[in-house]
């Protein structure tokens, strides 16, 4: 999967997770070099649980051979963080961003990312907030949208998992992000109702294009 990307958004449907890490690691060399504009990228990806670098063992409830006999894959990634599921439903994007542009601030890209999804969330009248000391979107006591990045030469990658139609029993091998006193949410589960992964990813387009290419007079 390589291409020289123009577009700040690309969407790829369902996608292998080791594929999106390659795809990535191609388009963080071209935004290095200024080929490309600051991309995001959203997909699904099938069953996977990643650990980040950060990640505690024993926060997987299960091994892996019992993960693969349920068709679940297993994968260790460079994104900060703990452990987090993917799976269908789920809407993934995977942010190329040149900090180089906003200040080589890690800390205010998180934030922004937490911003760009609250005001998503209040697209669909669902109020979205954060937690001081811990990153990512929750709504009521539920987590709704986990983040994680990683940063190579100022250019961000890896990025967020909001959850829309998840089925949230994917979470159930996992201690979500390593949080033992919150549970985890979907957009579905807060409103009450179906919610087309199309509809949330037209809305997150429109807001990584007006945060992060230039919209707002900030990035490129």
């Amino acid at each position: 999967m390589s291409a020289l990307l123009t577009e700040p958004v690309r969407r790829l449907g369902v996608v292998d997770y080791e594929d999106a890490v390659a795809l990535q690691q191609e388009l963080v060399e071209q935004r290095w070099e200024g080929e490309i504009p600051n991309t995001l990228l959203l997909l699904e990806h099938p069953p996977t649980i990643t650990l980040g670098r950060g990640a505690d063992s024993a926060h997987l409830l299960a091994d892996a051979a019992e993960l693969a006999a349920n068709g679940v894959h297993l994968a260790e990634c460079a994104r900060g963080g703990d452990v987090t599921w993917h799976g269908p439903g789920q809407l993934v994007g995977y942010a190329i961003v040149d900090l180089r542009e906003r200040d080589r601030d890690v800390h205010r890209f998180l934030r922004d990312l937490e911003a760009m999804l609250i005001e998503v969330l209040a697209g669909f009248d669902v109020a979205g907030r954060t937690e001081a000391g811990r990153t990512g979107v929750w709504v009521g006591e539920g987590k709704i949208a986990a983040i994680g990045v990683a940063v190579r030469r100022w250019v961000t990658w890896h990025g967020f998992a909001l959850n829309v139609s998840s089925d949230l029993a994917g979470f159930e091998a996992i201690v979500p992000c390593g949080l033992h006193d919150r549970g985890v949410t979907s957009l579905e589960q807060v409103l009450g109702r179906k919610v087309a992964l199309d509809d949330v990813a037209d809305r997150v387009a429109a807001e990584f294009v007006k945060r992060f290419s230039g919209g707002d007079g900030e990035g490129r």
